[in-house]
């Protein structure tokens, strides 16, 4: 690391030298390939050892048997006479101090080291003594525990006797091993007691929880010129726990057969999903973590990492910041640490809620695909006794995440293009296909872009064909109304409050025909009402193209369809005000965001920023529906093929019942009369301030916004007010006489 001093920081939060503005220091590798190549000359050396060579000790008249030469003989038989067979220790550790000058994230204390090591080989040395093996060996000319060993463990005698000795010369080993090598101890000889009872430590699938790095918190200290190199991150290290065993391999789930004779499709249809990359290494975990705190040491933030939390595709590291250090100066670095990180993007969450630390999530060199099966096959997934039950993919953590869309109840998607939006939304789709027959959940899907939704047709969930006609789609949403009408009419001839206490009353009652009811034909029998899934795959076209006859429909469902088991999931590619308007916002509380281009696009979705920094390729953020909690998630994947292989199966299973009223409903704009008890008011107070407002007649009539619009929309079809012409306002088209002339005299605007 280059140190800066306190004049090269500004109060601009620039540095002229940080952690990745110096060149390469390839000191420590030239030291490393030279302690290397020492210890292979030493270690030929003691194993080439002849008592016979010519050496300090010994005078040979022929010719030198060492590979090491003359140079070699001298050295071993020097070690040999003070050291013994402790001799092969020397070698063993350079070669070991070589490695680690090529990895700068294991260093640390050289002392400790130093010190460790000269205690491992005076105690190493005295245990080989104590053995009885230090009996001079004319053969090989030295002491088995050589001269050192000798000494010590003949001083030690006297005082403790040979199994006091023992014990002192244990403990030494173990503080010795402590101090030289970074790993614990108890650690060790766990993972040697697992070894020796035949334990395999790889797991067998890849394990579905994450490793944790757990640091201390920080003490309260003064400040200091420069942050600690060593012992800020890895002497606050207490552990990496390893997953040693995977979970069980979940059984995927039979075929559940319902009363028509349906059959689940079976998970084999996915493909095998490739191994999972291994989270981030332990010492690369540590290094990111010093480079973290540098960084943000060098533009004035005081802390330390005290967590990490290292995912499947990004990696939290938890900042502590030292006292009077102010959040929003964390958040305007995200920049300089992802340049710091050489990472694409860093996302920062001041505060982590619940905690008092600064999350700073970071993307992980090598990403880790998380496939639908996955998910299908989890815990979560099965143990949900909801029909709707969407498998979205993993949390941060690497564990699954699941949601129930009957509570949400409905869904918002939006992204770029290319981020993983229509990914997503067939993840959704076959999640639904695999763990609910068409007696429990139909789907209307409109696909106005004619891409993504072609492939679903003549599933046997359809209520229609895939809608590609935007009138069509208008049609089939009216259509969704007046079932949602009729339902409510339903469960209150019944008694009940929402499709789950309809469907449970009709537990074990003979039911009348083999058919859904679905539609609006009173005459039929009672029978359990399926939820109804209704998809738009790209909503701005709709807007686009008949936002006058789509928008009151989608309103109303969103508001009302809740209890009664019909939802809606939009997705678009454009999230801007034009498409995504506060009517629809504020009627789908549940919306998750792909990456988006902009923090404007990012606040017009989640009210908040943080999806431009998304990292793409089905990374997302999920607004929880009912609160404010952004929940970053990384969504399943399930390829085309596996697509192509569910339909094909679910298509065995029957035709789809298809109902043709879906189609043929009439909007308003196609000339159907529908009538409101407010019209004519309506239309008096329009006729006479000359103004056709919607707010305005919010006011007017204490009305709500959808019936307010419904009622401007009523006018323009029966010729009274003039079509929407952008910010102009609507022109009246009716005068006063031809009011008289309808509706007769009646009260003003002003007596009212």
């Amino acid at each position: 690391m280059i140190k800066n001093n306190s004049k090269s920081k500004t109060k601009t939060g620039k540095s002229s030298a940080g952690v990745s503005s110096s060149p390469p220091d390839h000191r420590h590798e030239v030291r490393g390939v030279l302690l290397m190549a020492l210890a292979l000359f030493v270690l030929i050396s003691l194993i080439s050892y002849h008592p016979t060579d010519s050496s300090g000790n010994t005078y040979g008249s022929g010719d030198i048997q060492n590979f090491g030469g003359s140079m070699g003989a001298h050295l071993s038989d020097w070690l040999f006479q003070f050291l013994g067979y402790g001799s092969f220790l020397i070698p063993f550790m350079m070669f070991y101090w070589g490695i680690r000058k090529f990895r700068p994230a294991l260093e640390d204390a050289h002392s400790a080291n130093l010190l460790g090591f000269i205690l491992l080989m005076v105690c190493f040395c005295s245990f080989l003594a104590l053995l009885q093996l230090d009996r001079y060996d004319s053969s090989r000319g030295f002491l088995t525990g050589g001269v050192l060993g000798h000494l010590v463990s003949q001083f030690f005698l006297p005082f403790f006797n040979t199994l006091g000795t023992l014990l002192l010369v244990l403990t030494g080993l173990s503080m010795a091993i402590v101090l030289v090598f970074p790993a614990s101890l108890f650690e060790a000889l766990s993972k040697f007691g697992i070894w020796l009872v035949g334990y395999s430590l790889k797991p067998s699938t890849p394990p579905q929880e994450v490793d944790i790095l757990e640091l201390k918190p920080p003490e309260a200290k003064p400040k200091k010129k420069e942050p600690k190199k060593s012992s800020l991150v890895q002497k606050g290290l207490k552990k990496i726990s390893e997953s040693l065993a995977g979970k069980k391999k979940e059984a995927e789930p039979s075929y559940a057969r319902s009363t028509q004779g349906y059959q689940l499709p079976p998970l084999s249809i996915l493909e095998a999903q490739a191994p999972a990359i291994h989270p981030e290494m332990r010492r690369d975990l540590v290094h990111n973590s010093r480079v973290l705190e540098e960084k943000l040491w060098n533009f004035g933030v005081e802390g330390q990492i005290t967590r990490v939390s290292p995912g499947p595709v990004i990696t939290r590291y938890e900042f502590q910041p030292a006292s009077g250090v102010k959040i929003n100066k964390i958040v305007n670095l995200a920049d300089d640490l992802a340049l710091a990180m050489k990472a694409v993007s860093v996302r920062i969450i001041a505060p982590i809620p619940g905690k008092d630390v600064v999350g700073i999530e970071v993307p992980n060199a090598k990403r880790e695909v998380v496939y639908l099966k996955d998910i299908l096959t989890s815990q979560e997934f099965r143990e949900s006794r909801s029909k709707l039950t969407l498998a979205l993919g993993k949390d941060t953590a690497g564990s699954p995440y699941v949601a129930d869309l009957a509570k949400m109840p409905h869904l918002l998607i939006a992204g770029a293009t290319g981020s993983g939006k229509s990914v997503c939304l067939n993840s959704i789709i076959c999640s639904l296909l695999f763990s609910a027959s068409p007696q429990e959940v139909r789907f209307i899907m409109i696909d106005p872009k004619m891409l993504e939704l072609g492939v679903y047709d003549d599933v046997p969930h359809l209520l229609t064909p895939v809608v590609t006609n935007p009138k069509k789609a208008a049609s089939a949403l009216n259509w969704a109304t007046l079932e949602m009408e009729r339902r409510y009419r339903v469960l209150a001839k019944r008694g009940v409050r929402n499709i789950e206490q309809y469907n449970q009353a009709l537990e074990g009652e003979v039911q009348h025909r083999n058919r859904l009811l679905i539609g609006r034909d009173k005459e039929r029998g009672e029978e359990k009402l399926p939820y109804i899934v209704i998809v738009i795959d790209e909503l701005a076209d709709l807007m686009i193209t008949s936002a006058a006859e789509v928008e009151g429909p989608i309103t109303r469902l969103a508001q009302m369809a809740r209890a009664v088991g019909i939802h809606l999931i939009l997705a678009t590619q454009r999230p801007s005000v034009d498409v995504i308007t506060g009517v629809i916002k504020a009627n789908f509380p549940a919306r998750i965001s792909f990456r988006v281009s902009s923090k404007v696009d990012s606040r017009t979705i989640l009210d908040s920023n943080g999806a431009e920094k998304l990292l793409g390729d089905g990374d997302m953020l999920f607004l929880l529906p009912g609160t404010s909690r952004i929940k970053r998630i990384h969504g399943s994947y399930i390829s085309e093929k596996e697509i192509k292989k569910l339909t094909t199966f679910l298509k065995t299973q029957g035709k789809p019942q298809y109902d043709n009223s879906v189609l043929t409903q009439k909007t308003q704009s196609e000339g159907e009369e529908i009538t409101d008890d407010l019209y004519e008011r309506a239309v008096r107070i329009v006729v006479s301030t000359g103004i056709a407002s919607i707010s305005m007649l919010q006011r007017k009539l204490k009305v709500g916004h959808s019936r307010a619009s419904r009622l401007i929309d009523m006018m323009e079809a029966d010729g009274i007010v003039g079509p929407f012409e952008g910010s102009k306002p609507r022109e009246i088209l009716m005068t006063r006489e031809q009011l008289i002339a309808r509706f007769g005299e009646g009260k003003s605007v002003e007596e009212e």
